[in-house]
């Protein structure tokens, strides 16, 4: 089985593997995100020749934040403007002279969990980043689910409340307005205005408006009541979400990722109980398990590295 790279390309920061086939990491290299589609490029081929300064790899797979399709084009990165319609996968290949497959990054991550991660061995799953935003992958009868133009699961971006709060695509009531972590900040400034946040309120250095999420989950976590009440309100818009997603797939197991996976328990408890109230049928059907990602921030890159060893396999 060959080695491989993967490459995590993000508005600000690129993350490269070289993978080995247990899912071991040999070297790992970061660098911040150029600006430039050719400057992107340029950064791409050298972390990938860093990592693998023995000329080792086989193949390399890149998870890119954005729309792919098939031939490896990004079609659309709101968070890296200047590679819009731009043909990532050639460009790379050529760059390299050895393959390049390209995905979503929220795909690459769901395959990396689900090769060498928490769902693992497990046939149908869902993954579900929480961070900035919502993204996720579906593992279907053991595969990762693209659609017809490998655009699948953008789970962030379905309407769940009509007129709701803006999402950063500009939509109203998208999931991803109830359940990134901006909609937690969100949700805790409202609190601490109203005066009902103090924890969070002394974490911001005493302005309610500069609350954010991460000071709620800090306060969460250190067990302050005020901001366990906040998580928990913020967990049933998790909730609305993922039960949605579940009547809709019906996956053995929901991994959460992203960063705030972090808050472990103190988060995950609510989504769990919040979605066995949500979901359809719960009395009559067996529990959803839902579990943290084991891979961390190296999820992508993993799962990028296992897709293009999985593309040499196939031919």
């Amino acid at each position: 089985m060959p080695l491989t790279v993967g490459l995590d390309l993000g508005g600000t920061k690129i993350l490269a593997v070289l993978l080995d086939p247990d899912g071991g990491v040999r070297a790992e290299e970061r660098v911040e995100t150029p600006d430039g589609a050719a400057a992107v490029l340029t950064a791409l081929a050298a972390a990938t020749r860093s990592v693998d300064r023995a000329g080792e790899a086989s193949a390399v797979g890149v998870g890119a934040a954005g729309l792919v399709d098939g031939a490896g084009v990004l079609r659309y990165a709101p968070n890296i403007r200047s590679l819009v319609e731009f043909p990532l996968g050639p460009a790379l290949a050529d760059a390299l002279g050895m393959p390049v497959v390209v995905d979503n990054d929220a795909n690459a991550a769901a395959w990396g969990e689900a090769v060498h991660g928490a769902a693992r061995g497990v046939a149908d799953a869902l993954v579900v980043t929480l961070g900035t935003g919502v993204g996720g992958g579906i593992i279907a009868g053991g595969r990762l689910y693209r659609g017809a133009h490998g655009f699948a699961a953008e789970i962030g971006h379905f309407q769940v409340v009509e007129g709701g709060p803006e999402c950063a695509c500009g939509e109203r009531g998208h999931w991803e307005a109830l359940a990134s972590g901006s909609a937690l900040g969100r949700i805790g400034r409202a609190w601490a205005v109203r005066g009902d946040l103090p924890s969070a309120v002394v974490l911001a250095g005493g302005d309610p408006s500069l609350v954010t999420g991460e000071h709620v989950g800090t306060a969460a976590v250190a067990g302050e009541r005020d901001a366990l009440a906040v998580l928990a309100e913020y967990a049933d818009g998790v909730a609305v979400g993922l039960a949605a997603l579940v009547n809709i797939l019906d996956p053995a197991l929901i991994v959460i990722g992203g960063g705030l996976v972090g808050l472990g328990d103190a988060l995950l408890d609510p989504v769990r109980s919040a979605l066995a109230r949500r979901v359809e049928a719960p009395d009559h059907r067996p529990p959803v398990t839902i579990a943290p990602a084991a891979l961390g921030e190296r999820a992508g890159a993993v799962g990028a590295a296992a897709y293009a060893r999985e593309a040499l396999t196939r031919g």
